[in-house]
């Protein structure tokens, strides 16, 4: 796999991050403020942790974070932290509700196997966004707030609209830490519907 070490690069790791990704995170709660003082965040694909390091500081200690990825999350994490090794196809809502309450904020920085086809690598990856969806739908309170990574493709329109379905205001986001020639972009669901 071919690492770019850029200017995002050098700076997570002067800044003690486990990624580049956690510039993308600050960078749109920055304009969003998704991520408030006391706040219950659920982070899917979560590994190596760089969004656990990102949301565990915005919450403080009064707050809750919740990561779930394949990979296991080697990073000491503060108290407020959980992470949960396993697969989010496999879990159910049960599973990922530690303290049985509902969650304020659900991240998904989940990305597939790349094949290096781009239809098939979008395919995938609106498969792990409608997985986050649904897990919305169980997961997040209403007024609550979704941000998930997709890959640009024929599937973008549908997941919109199905964005669209569940939250009051619907954006994509292109953070600046994201590489130009990625096909990633957020989509952005603000104000959960009841």
């Amino acid at each position: 796999m071919k690492r770019v070490q850029d200017h995002y690069f050098k700076q997570a790791k002067q800044a003690g991050y486990a990624a580049r990704s956690a510039f993308k995170l600050e960078e749109i709660d920055r304009r969003q403020r998704l991520l408030r003082p006391g706040a219950r965040v659920l982070d899917l694909g979560c590994a190596p942790g760089s969004w656990l390091q990102v949301a565990a500081a915005r919450v403080g200690a009064q707050g809750r974070v919740v990561g779930v990825d394949l990979q296991p999350v080697t990073l000491t994490m503060p108290p407020q932290v959980t992470v949960i090794q396993g697969d989010v196809f496999e879990l159910s809502p049960e599973d990922l509700m530690p303290d049985g309450a509902l969650f304020d904020v659900l991240l998904s920085d989940m990305a597939p196997r790349t094949s290096g086809i781009p239809s098939a690598d979008a395919a995938r990856s609106a498969e792990l966004v409608r997985r986050a969806l649904t897990l919305s739908d169980a997961l997040l309170r209403p007024g609550g707030a979704l941000l998930v990574k997709v890959f640009q493709g024929a599937q973008l329109p549908e997941l919109r609209k199905a964005c669209q379905a569940r939250f009051a205001t619907v954006r994509l986001e292109k953070p600046k830490a994201s590489r130009s020639e990625s096909v990633e972009v957020f989509l952005l669901g603000l104000d959960k519907r009841a």
